[in-house]
């Protein structure tokens, strides 16, 4: 049976730090897709969903088992359409834990199939994340040594 994983968030932006992961993911599973998803407690995104969405797939056009969706549910119902039996999530810290833990925990309950399986950041990506490249891109410095991409 094919093992098939989502690697779920708003990736605004996707982050080395979220590359490494989908790689390392790729280790595990068969089929990695990562779910780029509108974040209900985000009023809106700095970095266009449809651009974030083509920056990604150009990462990944030569790298077979890993694909890119658009989602706008809960991440168990989405997760169940794709026949994926896990989610996989990158931590950086404990902080990161707590927060990852309950979502966790929730997303067992809606759907009891699901697993999540956690990553521990690889450490020259720990300090990367994507509200830091925001802010710094918003007042013009350089972010291009953090993203898989160009901006």
């Amino acid at each position: 049976m094919k093992k098939i994983a989502i690697f779920p968030g708003s990736f605004d932006p996707y982050t080395l730090g979220h590359h490494d992961i989908v790689m390392r993911s790729l280790n595990l599973f068969d089929e990695v897709i990562i779910g780029i998803g509108y974040n209900s407690t985000k009023k809106s995104r700095y970095f266009e969903i449809d651009d974030m969405v083509k920056k990604v797939e150009s990462v990944y056009e030569n790298i077979p088992g890993v694909k890119v969706i658009v989602y706008n549910e809960l991440t168990s119902t989405l997760a169940k359409k794709h026949d994926a039996k896990f989610l996989i999530r990158g931590l950086r810290n404990t902080t990161d834990f707590e927060y990852e833990n309950t979502i966790s925990q929730m997303n067992r309950y809606l759907n009891a199939e699901l697993e999540t399986v956690f990553l521990i950041t690889s450490p020259r990506y720990a300090a990367i994340s994507s509200t830091i490249i925001r802010e710094v891109h918003r007042f013009g410095g350089d972010v291009t040594e953090f993203l898989p991409y160009n901006v």
